[in-house]
């Protein structure tokens, strides 16, 4: 598909310089920016539905993890060591 992009004199001449910089063609720099970019927002859309799957996870079940010892966990495991696997408990009273 032929896409036709005007892109402002200060801009184009600085896609220039930047695609000579990366020894590719202005094309090739902008295809890849353009394909960084959306690949960054589907990233981001796929986070946004985990999240909000989870929570409705959560929601549903009653169930969470105690945020304390996930992060106890977390700079466990940063630091090289090993942890058991935490499970998820009833939070509702």
């Amino acid at each position: 598909m032929a896409t036709s992009l005007k892109l402002p004199p200060q801009l184009k001449s600085r896609v220039v310089t930047a695609a000579k910089g990366a020894g590719k063609s202005p094309h090739a720099f902008m295809v890849e920016a353009i394909e960084q970019q959306v690949a960054q927002v589907e990233r981001r859309q796929r986070f946004i539905e985990e999240a909000l799957a989870a929570e409705r996870e959560a929601l549903e079940t009653g169930k969470g993890f105690n945020a304390d010892e996930v992060h106890e966990a977390m700079a466990a495991r940063a630091q090289g060591g090993r942890t058991q696997r935490l499970k998820a408990r009833p939070w509702r009273k």
